[in-house]
């Protein structure tokens, strides 16, 4: 298959999808992004890349970042997480507090708000306070992209509108599932939100995802079995309260984020990430679902 000619392609034909939606706005820093760019990049198991549109351009990887930092827990820690955060889809909204009470402070999946702040809060503990440099230095090494950081100005716009988090986080500690002060948690968890990078950057960043577990070095980072099981809970649970409309369009294990982005897995191949940044009702990128659905119908590449 000629890669470079069907991302250009897609590109081409995405067009008409730009601009549908909105950004998001309740991010301050994120509402004035430009919502007619689209990039689109593909990262092999052998690790070539190819890319079309704005694939080179940074963008806020938001929600992405939960992807690994459950990676590092896991690779940490073994399954000692999953008796603090379920694995199940939740229904509701990513910052929704109603499932919480109901199951007495235990998240239904690592990828809604609420599991993301257990994760994280687990992370800390495991890194002696250094969750944020712990995800920083995994994106930089994955990638080749030593530039990749926070963005300052997306991160203090989240630190002054992180009302809704603050109460999950208070809530979770009220229940005994954070191990770390609060204030800490949120701090770590806006630090890795507000990480910048490109469609390039983090299609290389994920590819452990598309090759058993394994880094860009070579060396293992986690077992087959790992691996799996986050594909797994990324089908099912990874773009918020539309998991099974992105499983029927797409067939592929995806994780979205509120800057734009969407990361895809095609187990054993590659890896591929698209980013424009006008979302629909449920948080995921108009364009780069559509650009999702188009790869996978004219490339036959589905775990379906």
């Amino acid at each position: 298959m000629d890669l470079q000619n069907l991302l250009d392609d897609i590109v081409g034909d995405i067009q008409p999808f730009l601009g549908q939606g909105a950004a998001a706005d309740y991010i301050p820093g994120l509402a004035t992004v430009d919502t007619s760019q689209f990039g689109i990049a593909v990262a092999t198991r052998g690790g070539e890349v190819y890319a079309s549109g704005d694939a080179t351009v940074p963008f806020s990887i938001q929600s992405i970042s939960k992807v690994f930092t459950l990676a590092l827990v896991l690779a940490g820690d073994d399954d000692s997480v999953w008796k603090r955060v379920f694995r199940e889809p939740s229904g509701n909204p990513f910052n929704s507090l109603v499932q919480l009470e109901h199951e007495d402070g235990i998240p239904r999946n690592p990828f809604i708000n609420a599991g993301a702040l257990v994760v994280t809060d687990r992370l800390l503990s495991l890194t002696d306070g250094s969750a944020a440099e712990a995800v920083r230095s995994f994106m930089r090494d994955e990638s080749g992209n030593p530039g990749i950081d926070s963005d300052a100005e997306v991160a203090a716009s989240e630190a002054r509108n992180s009302h809704r988090n603050a109460s999950l986080a208070h809530f979770l500690a009220s229940y005994g599932n954070l191990e770390n002060p609060v204030d800490e948690v949120l701090d770590a968890y806006i630090a890795q939100c507000a990480l910048a990078m490109s469609c390039t950057d983090l299609a290389l960043a994920a590819r452990f995802l598309a090759t058993n577990g394994r880094r860009a070095d070579g060396t293992a980072f986690l077992p087959a079995s790992q691996t799996k099981r986050i594909n797994a809970v990324m089908l099912t649970c990874g773009t918020y309260d539309a998991a099974g409309e992105f499983a029927y369009r797409v067939g592929l294990p995806g994780k979205s984020g509120v800057g734009g982005g969407v990361i895809a897995v095609v187990p054993n191949n590659c890896t591929i990430c698209v980013w424009s940044p006008a979302l629909d009702r449920s948080g995921n990128s108009v364009a780069g679902v559509a650009a999702l659905d188009a790869f996978t119908t004219r490339s036959g590449w589905s775990i379906f």
